[in-house]
């Protein structure tokens, strides 16, 4: 099984001061995806630089011309199925038919509360990803939808002439609960994980090893429960998250030995973050861009 390899560049530089040559430069280097963060800030960045998810993709589709484009990801925290639907199909009719739309569930960080609202507990997350989801499917690939929900409406919401890519831009579903993997099950083209967080502090790497083993497994049983191929999702797992944390990125021979053991728990791609200096991403930017040009013929 050959596997893809991906990066997320966090929106933190301006675009005229790096921005727009890292997005260049991932593409030259010839990564999968170029995705990333959907969040309004996130922890240590809050306090500094950062721009917005769909305006920075509508910038890289600009200056890329083959690389696909994503969010890693999307969440309902501020995001309201109506107007990201527009925003997603203007993206994809700019990109050519390149982007695939990262989703989940959210989380209690600064984008919770940014709006004004009490942060939502883990069973209103839940409950709301799982309106969110099936509706901006709808939006995504019907003409014109109405729909009365508990947490979203639509009314007559126009959306011509549509996606690029058809029926809909692909869906890449983060989730490791049953309510989360149903969804991925019925409404994805992949699926996403960072790995169990639990173990991200004391775990070791054959610890996540096994809980992304039972990860998948769960994902295998919510697809069979719907009678789907679980070989038909693609599986991506968003890398720095798990008590490996960065040493994968130290050396072509460190990524290549974690990316198979990956691999054969039957993920397809892996997402590897743009090195930031002076952060939790630090690292050598020669030895990334190695990793990027050599790992994947040794992957293959």
């Amino acid at each position: 099984m050959s596997l893809r390899l991906s990066t997320v560049i966090l929106p933190h530089r301006r675009w005229n001061e790096g921005g727009r040559e890292t997005w260049q430069r991932a593409e030259q280097l010839g990564f999968h995806t170029g995705y990333t963060y959907d969040h309004l800030s996130w922890r240590t960045f809050r306090d500094g630089p950062w721009f917005g998810a769909v305006p920075t993709l509508t910038g890289a589709a600009g200056v890329t011309d083959q690389m696909r484009l994503g969010t890693l990801v999307t969440s309902p925290n501020f995001r309201h199925p109506v107007t990201l639907a527009k925003e997603l199909i203007t993206l994809d009719d700019i990109s050519g038919g390149r982007v695939t739309l990262g989703i989940g569930a959210g989380g209690t960080g600064f984008d919770a509360t940014a709006l004004g609202q009490d942060p939502w507990t883990p069973r209103e997350r839940a409950d709301r990803l799982a309106e969110f989801v099936p509706l901006l499917d709808r939006l995504l690939s019907e003409d014109s939808v109405s729909y009365e929900g508990d947490f979203y409406s639509a009314h007559e919401a126009r959306n011509i002439p549509g996606c690029v890519q058809r029926p809909r831009l692909p869906f890449a579903v983060a989730a490791t609960g049953p309510r989360g993997l149903k969804l991925a099950a019925r409404h994805g083209q992949a699926w996403v994980t960072t790995g169990d967080p639990k173990l991200y502090e004391n775990g070791t790497p054959e610890q996540s090893r096994q809980a992304l083993r039972g990860q998948v497994d769960k994902l295998t049983d919510a697809c069979a429960a719907l009678g789907r191929d679980v070989n038909t999702l693609d599986k991506i797992l968003l890398t720095g998250f798990t008590p490996d944390r960065g040493r994968p990125l130290e050396s072509l021979d460190a990524f290549v030995d974690f990316a198979g053991r990956h691999r054969e728990l039957g993920f397809t791609e892996l997402v590897i973050h743009w090195p930031i200096p002076d952060s939790v991403f630090a690292a050598d930017q020669k030895v990334f861009e190695q990793i990027a040009m050599e790992a994947p013929a040794q992957l293959g």
